[in-house]
């Protein structure tokens, strides 16, 4: 019994081995944890750019990963730190050594050495027609995808809250992008910008979509009411209250087409607990002590509204969540 055992060991071990390396990016992206841990929203034709830092986020906000901006061509060729290269990133070279790292686990577990079960040239000939078969498939299918992300318009009617400056038409003539040019604000504009701080935290708090609705883009509405469904599936309720403005400063500030925007940094308290629905066992945070964010958010208005034209179009975060 006991030589069984031991012959079945290194079997185990390299099934072990096999399941993390198919799985790793699975693993990968298990961790990237929910909307107020990356970035998301729109900041017109500056969505996939940085933001300049300022005295309250002096490091780089998170980029943008869920937006319904389309991204410029040159940000599809080269992906922001942090994102995923969609499609086959590896390329052909890469399915290569991966299909004959496969192979080679396979001898391994059949007892025909690390590269035994490919030793005929005909087993080795069979298996490079396959790979480059398997090649050619995704290289379709990713020619595919990139020809509907880049043309969205041929798609039929827009995205539900897509905005005017997201996408082109047609077959003609790309539009040309609006003009941008900086702005200054209105003193009145910074307190509109604590208020919508306290406001959104408080329906979000609350899961109230009609207020996130008027206070936010249709996007940004979308993404947090997302959020809030998938708590309500797990059973769990996040509470938010005593939320205070700590600093704020502006990033920039900006006018394209018929719309302004403006980016700000802020760091602020708050008290901010998870419990489950049902029970009210808290899951995490403390009712008693707050937490400290700083966040850059980027708000959205038509030009000439005034303070209570913003609504909230973008949230980046620049460090998680401490304690006070």
């Amino acid at each position: 019994m006991s030589s069984v055992r031991a012959r079945k060991r290194p079997l185990f071990k390299i099934l072990l081995i096999a399941s993390a390396l198919a799985l790793s990016p699975a693993l990968a992206e298990a961790g990237m944890g929910d909307l107020f841990r990356g970035g998301a929203g729109s900041r017109g034709s500056r969505t996939f750019t940085p933001s300049p830092p300022t005295r309250t986020a002096p490091t780089t906000a998170t980029p943008i990963q869920r937006s319904i901006t389309t991204p410029p061509s040159s940000a599809q060729q080269t992906p922001l730190p942090g994102m995923a290269t969609p499609g086959f990133g590896r390329g052909f070279m890469g399915g290569l050594a991966g299909g004959l790292l496969g192979a080679g686990l396979f001898g391994m577990l059949t007892g025909h050495g690390l590269w035994g079960g490919m030793m005929g040239f005909a087993s080795f000939i069979g298996l490079l027609l396959q790979i480059g078969l398997l090649f050619l498939l995704g290289s379709f299918a990713y020619a595919y995808w990139r020809n509907r992300q880049g043309a969205p318009a041929m798609a039929g009617s827009p995205r539900p809250g897509a905005s005017a400056f997201a996408g082109g038409g047609g077959f003609g003539p790309a539009p040309r992008r609006p003009r941008v040019e900086p702005i200054q604000l209105a003193a009145a504009d910074f307190p509109a910008f604590e208020r919508a701080l306290t406001q959104i935290q408080d329906a979000y708090s609350r899961e109230d979509g009609a207020a996130l609705g008027r206070i936010a883009t249709a996007e940004m509405a979308g993404y947090l009411q997302e959020e809030l469904i998938e708590k309500r599936r797990r059973g769990l309720v996040n509470r938010i209250s005593d939320v205070k403005l700590l600093q704020g400063d502006l990033s920039e500030a900006w006018r394209e087409g018929a719309d302004e925007y403006a980016t700000v940094a802020m760091r602020f308290s708050m008290i901010d607990v998870t419990q489950e629905r049902e029970s009210g066992k808290i899951v995490s945070g403390d009712p008693s002590r707050p937490t400290q964010s700083t966040e850059v958010w980027t708000f959205r208005r038509r030009a000439g509204a005034g303070p209570e034209g913003w609504v909230l179009s973008a949230m980046q975060q620049t460090e998680f969540r401490k304690a006070s």
